[in-house]
């Protein structure tokens, strides 16, 4: 039987997906971008089947996930590589917003090398959802559900993003500092579970700093356009 307090968990679960998803959200859209943009979305929608599979299954099996830490710590590793490349390059700031073609990778077509990705990234960021989903409510329905809904939801918003990064090329790198602090973030975590050090970042202080991070690199960009605007007028 369905009972409202059901239906209340779900809505939360979904709320939370959102918020716990917000660096996820900035990782993948920047994961795609190498892809031609008429497959930016397509890499999504077939990494969402696999996220459907993986939460499924990672659900099923949640008493286990507290187990791995080690998963944050190659996550941080891998994000914060990407970092030093992007910012590391040789070319300048234009070069450096431009982001590279998506390369095969690991036998896999370049597609599919992004797919790939995109689903490993779901796995590292998917850890603390499933957690907080099975200490919100015992049932399994209700866990996948609001989780299901919380992906799709997810991946609306990282349309938006892609929208707003390809309108706006100098959010590329805000886009990149965020994953440096989302790096930062799981290395934290990772050290705090081992029990190296006996603190984490609070939640509302990582997506606090995730939001100020885009908000300044969304006016910048804003004001660099308006910039070249004026620049253009005047020099015709």
């Amino acid at each position: 039987m369905i009972h409202g307090a059901d239906l209340l968990t779900i809505a939360l679960l979904v709320a939370l997906e959102g918020l716990l998803s917000a660096d996820n959200a900035m990782v993948l859209a920047v994961l795609v971008l190498g892809l031609p943009k008429s497959h930016q979305r397509k890499a999504l929608r077939y990494g969402i089947v696999g996220a459907f599979a993986f939460r499924t299954t990672a659900t099923l099996a949640a008493a286990f996930m507290i187990r791995l830490g080690w998963v944050k710590l190659v996550g941080a590793g891998y994000l914060l590589y990407l970092v030093y490349r992007h910012f590391g390059g040789s070319g300048g700031a234009e070069e450096r917003r431009t982001p590279p073609p998506a390369k095969p990778w690991l036998g896999l077509t370049a597609f599919w090398a992004t797919v790939v990705k995109v689903e490993l990234t779901d796995i590292v960021f998917a850890i603390d959802s499933i957690l907080v989903a099975v200490a919100m409510s015992p049932k399994l329905w209700v866990i996948l559900t609001g989780g299901i809904l919380g992906i799709i939801m997810m991946r609306l918003v990282i349309g938006q993003l892609l929208s707003l990064v390809e309108r706006y090329p100098p959010l590329v790198d805000g886009a990149f500092v965020i994953i440096a602090w989302v790096g930062f973030k799981l290395l934290v975590e990772y050290l705090h579970v081992e029990g190296y050090i006996g603190f984490e970042i609070p939640k509302w202080l990582s997506l606090g700093l995730i939001v100020v991070i885009f908000a300044t690199a969304f006016f910048y960009a804003r004001f660099d356009e308006q910039r070249r605007r004026r620049t253009s007028r005047a020099s015709r």
